[in-house]
């Protein structure tokens, strides 16, 4: 189960941090991802970390502005997100999924409900 926070209504150049809290085992876990969507188009890849924090990766239209992480003994993934822009406005998930293609929305098994971020311009 996962269940994403910290969504709202943020000026453009303004920060939010969203946070996704994660329940149940993590055995068969390996990457954590945040993807973002907005009407009319596919989930778009925003970053992932792998649970052993050795690998993370960034989409190329948030490098450099948003930071991923986590803490497993909280058992919670965040999304630092800073000089955001209003394409930013988006509903943004917090995804999960064993070994495999980590870029792809379609590849991941385990969802969040999504928390709307909307960025003023």
């Amino acid at each position: 189960h996962l269940a994403e926070s910290g969504g709202g209504l943020v000026q453009a150049g303004g920060s939010v941090r969203l946070s996704c809290a994660y329940s149940g085992s993590t055995n068969n876990l390996y990457a954590m991802a945040w993807f973002r969507q907005t009407a009319g188009k596919e989930r778009e890849f925003v970053e992932l970390i792998t649970l052993d924090g050795n690998y993370l990766y960034y989409g190329d239209s948030v490098k450099g502005r948003f930071a991923i992480s986590r803490d497993n003994a909280e058992k919670k993934l965040y999304l630092q997100m800073n000089t955001l822009k209003p394409e930013g406005t988006a509903v943004y998930y917090c995804a999960a999924r064993g070994t495999g293609q980590l870029f792809f929305a379609s590849e991941y098994q385990y969802w969040g409900q999504g928390t709307q971020v909307t960025v003023s311009s």
